[in-house]
């Protein structure tokens, strides 16, 4: 895809005119990168924006035994390094390939001119920033009070979006990422999601999770 049409696949540029857009084509980098790099390291000092324009991304740290805990994920039409982007900050998080991805980095001294031209964009950011703020509040919150299967319901019904009257989950999640997610083993959200799909609550297809019936309380 050319980068003009990659450009106008980002919600954050939808509303730019035409002679931005054709400002953003210039600025923008594209590059490709294959399945398990990382695009940037916690504590890096960087200041470009990634637009996501084709496969799937990761934000993780690690804890101090260092396992992995997934903050975020991130599809095709999302951005991420928005917080460095904005106050030149280092890299909170690392963000890592989960498969082959295709990009447009824009930095920062080459973006102002539109941040000042369209203050749009400035508030999409800053909404963006406190969706994920928001997102992560509630993680905290799951890891602090719920048992494990709850963090997993909770968990799906956040990623869940209505297609076709059902709830699915395109992400493809492996067992493994769910588990750096809630904060679990491997083998505990095996069990759970075998019993879900038992319980015919949930079924997976094509490796795409899709939730029939309302996820009960407790198992």
């Amino acid at each position: 895809m050319e980068v003009g049409g990659m450009l106008k696949s980002i919600h954050l540029f939808s509303a730019t005119d035409d002679n931005e857009m054709n400002y953003l084509k210039n600025i923008a980098i594209k590059k490709s990168f294959p399945k398990n790099t990382i695009l940037f390291s916690r504590g890096d000092e960087s200041d470009g924006l990634y637009l996501l324009c084709k496969g799937n991304a990761k934000a993780i740290i690690n804890d101090e035994t260092g396992k992995e805990i997934v903050l975020s994920t991130f599809g095709p039409g999302e951005y991420f390094g928005e917080m460095s982007f904005l106050d030149g900050e280092a890299r909170s998080a690392t963000v890592v390939t989960r498969t082959p991805v295709q990009v447009l980095i824009i930095y920062k001294n080459d973006f102002k001119k539109i941040l000042f031209s369209n203050p749009d964009i400035v508030f999409r950011l800053l909404k963006e920033l406190l969706k994920k703020l928001r997102r992560s509040t509630e993680q905290i919150e799951s890891l602090a009070l719920m048992d494990v299967y709850k963090r997993i319901a909770h968990l799906l019904s956040q990623l869940a979006e209505l297609q076709n009257a059902e709830l699915v989950i395109e992400e493809k999640l492996t067992h493994q990422e769910i588990s750096n997610m809630v904060g679990s083993s491997r083998e505990m959200v095996s069990r759970i999601m075998k019993q879900l799909q038992t319980g015919g609550y949930i079924s997976i297809d094509r490796k795409r999770i899709i939730i029939h019936k309302k996820l009960p309380v407790s198992f």
